[in-house]
């Protein structure tokens, strides 16, 4: 071989490696995106009470906020002259009533259950942050975030941190201010608004008295009709999401009247147990239980009722929870 073969050979080798070692980088970079776009925790905020919150009402907001703030909070013991079994609640504040409801047969049965739930106060219904924090890829299981925040009843959220737009207002802190889908508020005087967010600023919200928003969909009703034949319904197009049109487990919210509340989570994806609700089949229900207004919630795995220390449903049909990022509450 000569000495100018060598040096081709070499010059192919190098080439070969110097291709591997690219190869490896682009691989590496997109799993590193993924990981960090759908894995790795980024807390934006560490919510402090619901006093810093409560200041937010009067005006004060942090959007996008970047700073950490702790305090220390000291809590009271409630005397609530309350009485209460597994399916019910009832106090001079808070009416709790909870239905398991099976339909149909074999392969077509479905089993979900309703909460029907009267304040006397709105105050009485909250929201809460996985790991007391704001921000995306931060989980917990809805039993855990309800415990920890004395919850009597919770359903899961919106699944917020699962993506990076929305508009997200929590216990009347602004924390996300990117408009881009349709979402429901819930106001101080107790009622709650679908609305879209392309249409209504978040301080036109606060002034109207919005304390919560969620940012998922779609509008199952709107002043007392259903919105639409949910066909070419769109969410999100993040890796890895499921169609939403077929029949899946549910989670949805519905307003009666004032301070009236209907909740409803489907189990699914069992067949003989559950299969799921179909939007369409959840927008007629929620009309059936007399929701003027209805919004469809994050559900699939993370379809979750809890009440009174125990999950009510059977999540995944395993009975067993996923992680979510917030959930909405009830408590004395």
């Amino acid at each position: 071989m000569t000495q100018m073969d060598k040096k081709k050979t070499l010059s192919f080798k190098q080439k070969i490696g110097i291709g591997i070692l690219v190869f490896l980088l682009v691989v590496g970079g997109v799993v590193y995106k993924l990981a960090d776009r759908y894995l790795i925790e980024h807390v934006e905020v560490v919510v402090a009470d619901e006093a810093a919150s409560s200041d937010s009402r009067s005006g004060t907001a942090a959007t996008n906020a970047t700073t950490t703030t702790t305090a220390t909070t000291s809590t009271t013991a409630l005397e609530v002259n309350a009485t209460s079994d597994d399916w019910s609640y009832s106090s001079d504040d808070i009416q709790i009533k909870i239905d398991e409801v099976q339909t149909g047969s074999g392969s077509d049965q479905i089993t979900y259950f309703v909460a029907d739930v009267v304040l006397k106060n709105s105050s009485s219904l909250r929201s809460a942050f996985a790991d007391n924090s704001f921000g995306t890829n931060i989980t917990e299981v809805t039993s855990e975030i309800a415990a920890s925040n004395d919850a009597l009843f919770a359903i899961n959220g919106d699944y917020y941190g699962f993506r990076e737009d929305g508009v997200i207002i929590r216990n009347g802190t602004v924390y996300r201010d990117d408009p881009v889908r349709d979402a429901m508020a819930l106001f101080e005087d107790g009622t709650m608004q679908t609305y879209n967010e392309e249409e209504i600023s978040s301080s036109e919200l606060l002034a109207q008295g919005a304390i919560n928003t969620l940012s998922f969909g779609p509008i199952l009703i709107q002043d007392g009709q259903i919105t639409s034949d949910f066909s070419n319904v769109k969410i999100d197009t993040n890796f890895g999401n499921r169609s939403i049109q077929n029949a899946n487990p549910r989670t949805a919210i519905g307003m009666i009247a004032p301070n009236h509340y209907v909740f409803v989570v489907v189990d699914g994806r069992n067949e003989g147990y559950s299969r799921g609700m179909t939007l369409t089949e959840l927008a007629d229900l929620m009309q059936d239980l007399g929701a003027t207004e209805a919004y469809n919630l994050d559900g699939g795995g993370s379809s979750t009722m809890y009440f009174m220390g125990r999950v009510v449903n059977n999540p995944q049909g395993k009975n067993q929870e996923r992680g979510v990022s917030d959930i909405l509450y009830i408590k004395e």
